[in-house]
């Protein structure tokens, strides 16, 4: 029986798994056998494998150590335990060939070795999932700490089964659920082949692109419904579309950003939700500002600073007044219902913008500046002096 079990043992280690582990212990019992572990959702049958037919259910009532009827075609059952509970079953079915010859070998003792076995592959593929866990973790960690050129991200993330060859998306979510791996587990039920991992409070997901000539929005659209799913347990944000593995740094830098942003203002996370034409202009900037930072401060700076200024020394408005006007299709009336004032008082503040910025709201290309300098504004605000 020792030799059984060192069969048994090495079965496992060479990859064979619980299928296996019940081969050998339906040969050597001279009958069908059965080993099923519910909680892992791991499973086989021997010889041949086929269907449990009834036994899942049955293994499971006696994981949950309820009362239940052991099906007719069980001869002999052996439990599975763990740390003194019953964590699954190596069951001996009745033999369709049957034919009346007395079995020498002890059956429990095959059984018994059969459990022994089955744990064995349990503790492999515990170890198995925590290395992976760990090369996981270890990619997304060096993704957000150093860029990582194209070749070594696409090796690593293929080694964890996440095709990257034509780009991905990055995702970030802060957790605010007591179970943070319900979020994980989310993204790669819903998501397959990705990679996510938690990290200080947040949770950091790759999301390879999907789709053909269309895989920028296909992958977009695939995120966005991931994002949402996740805003049950937590505020979430996706990057753009990177389709070289490369630059995945950026575009984790770019999801922070684009979290950081939402969290502080609702109305962007609306606009990005809902796909309208801003939504465009936001990500163009969320992009920039993470490859050219200086560049959309110096936007900045040429076109509403002044206003933001003007406001915080005055305690004025001309900043909320402009774009407000903005969101009015330019009209004068409009402006002052929403801003219950004066449509004297709104002509006054537009005058006082264009003598502040040098741009005039009144010309079409002056006022497409003013539009985007306000959404730089609203990127930026968190890091401007003050």
């Amino acid at each position: 029986m020792r030799e059984l079990s060192t069969r048994m043992i090495e079965a496992v280690l060479d990859g064979e798994g619980l299928q296996g582990v019940a081969e050998l212990a339906a040969a050597e019992a001279g009958g069908p056998v059965a080993i099923v572990l519910p909680p892992r959702g791991l499973a086989a049958r021997a010889p041949g494998g086929g269907e449990l037919n009834g036994l899942a259910e049955y293994a499971k009532a006696r994981v949950a150590e309820t009362d239940a009827p052991a099906p007719d075609l069980i001869e002999l059952e052996r439990s599975i335990e763990a740390g003194g509970r019953i964590v699954g079953v190596v069951l001996l079915l009745e033999s369709e060939s049957a034919d009346g010859e007395a079995v020498l070998v002890d059956r429990d003792e095959v059984l018994r070795a059969a459990a022994l076995a089955a744990l064995a592959e349990v503790a492999v593929a515990d170890a198995r999932e925590e290395a992976e866990q760990k090369m996981r973790g270890g990619l997304i960690e060096e993704l957000r700490s150093r860029e990582i050129d194209t070749a070594e991200t696409t090796s690593k993330a293929a080694r964890l089964g996440c095709d990257l060859a034509r780009g991905a998306i990055a995702l970030v979510a802060q957790i605010e659920s007591a179970s943070p791996s319900h979020a994980t587990a989310l993204v790669a039920a819903e998501y397959e082949g990705s990679l996510a991992e938690l990290a200080d409070g947040r949770l950091y997901a790759i999301l390879p692109a999907r789709g053909g000539d269309d895989a920028p929005e296909k992958t977009l659209q695939g995120a966005g419904r991931i994002a949402n799913r996740l805003r049950k347990l937590g505020m979430a944000a996706v990057s753009s579309f990177y389709p070289d593995p490369g630059e995945l740094h950026r575009a984790i830098k770019e999801a922070e950003l684009v979290l950081d942003v939402i969290t502080r203002e609702p109305e962007i996370a609306e606009a990005l939700e809902e796909g309208i034409a801003a939504s465009g202009v936001y990500r163009l900037l969320f992009r920039a500002l993470i490859s050219d930072p200086d560049e959309v401060r110096s936007f900045y700076r040429d076109t509403v600073e002044p206003l933001v200024r003007y406001d915080d020394q005055y305690r004025s408005d001309l900043l909320g007044t402009l774009e407000e006007y903005l969101a009015s299709d330019c009209n004068m009336n409009a402006t002052a219902r929403a801003i219950f004032a004066h449509r004297h008082t709104v002509a006054y503040r537009l005058e006082r913008v264009k003598e502040l910025t040098g741009l005039d709201p009144q010309i079409s290309e002056d006022r497409e500046r003013l539009g985007l300098g306000i959404k730089a504004y609203r990127i930026l605000a968190p890091a401007l002096p003050r």
